[in-house]
């Protein structure tokens, strides 16, 4: 046992040690975290996984090459095939046919790519802030994907995921760079979106064709003033998927489930549960 909360219940997925959160009781929902250093599971979703948990059983896994689940020794062999059959994988070790679904960021992206290739494993699906479409990375991203550990450094990155930077508390920076700094933590972050960074933006994209044929009921949500994945993405997210909602949260930026919190459940949880 630990007394990390962080460290959760592991679960073999085809020979990779995978990391994850449950809880709660009821249908089964999957939440997929964002790609940020030092993120995990438990670090994205802690704030309203509880919320969740009154209605669904939820399980938050650490993807592949991300937080306490193992890093494979062939980094070069990265790609979202990779990323979806992990998740495909961690799916069928569970014992769980279909899920609910939210996808932060590129958990969004991830997501997106799973319904499309495996349609039939997806029930509803909730994007917040995500990517999946391609375009010119931002200057925000550049930065959060070529992170170099200091504390300084980390306290810029979460005043770019928050529109309010009062938001961005001493323990959120400390706890999130101490996560960075965990031996092979750096190692492991850096070897997934070296430079050019945008042919690995471009990879996490879906056709938009193949996002028009979607079937699934899908919510968009979006911070205004995101700086990292544009909220032209879940605009043309809601013009191409055929089952498609958008809420727009002004003065927010890319961290919808902290800044908005009490409203983004408000959101998602009648639109998993409606009929």
């Amino acid at each position: 046992m630990t007394d990390n909360p962080e460290i959760g219940l592991r679960i073999d997925v085809d020979g990779i040690g995978t990391n994850y959160i449950r809880a709660g009781e009821g249908p089964p929902l999957i939440l997929i975290h964002g790609s940020g250093p030092g993120v995990t599971a438990y670090a994205n979703w802690r704030g309203v996984i509880p919320d969740f948990a009154e209605h669904f059983t939820c399980f938050a896994p650490d993807t592949l090459g991300f937080g306490y689940t193992d890093f494979p020794a062939d980094i070069a062999g990265f790609s979202m095939d990779r990323w979806v059959a992990h998740l495909v994988g961690f799916m069928d070790a569970l014992g769980l046919a279909k899920a609910h679904f939210i996808g932060n960021s590129y958990g969004g992206a991830l997501t997106l790519a799973l319904a499309t290739r495996h349609p039939e494993r997806v029930e509803k699906i909730v994007l917040m802030g995500a990517a999946g479409l391609p375009f010119p990375i931002s200057e925000g991203l550049e930065k959060v994907w070529g992170y170099q550990p200091s504390l300084e450094a980390m306290r810029e990155l979460m005043t770019i995921f928050a529109h309010d930077p009062a938001l961005v508390k001493d323990e959120i920076v400390r706890s999130r760079f101490e996560a960075s700094i965990r031996p092979g933590a750096q190692e492991a972050y850096s070897s997934l979106f070296p430079e050019p960074r945008q042919r690995w933006l471009d990879a996490l994209a879906t056709a938009e064709a193949d996002l028009q044929a979607m079937p699934h009921p899908t919510l968009a949500i979006h911070g205004r003033e995101d700086v990292i994945v544009p909220l032209a993405q879940s605009i043309r997210f809601n013009q191409l998927i055929p089952n498609a909602e958008l809420h727009v949260f002004g003065n927010c930026g890319h961290w919808t489930q902290i800044e908005k919190r009490d409203r983004f459940v408000a959101l998602v949880v009648p639109f998993l549960l409606g009929g």
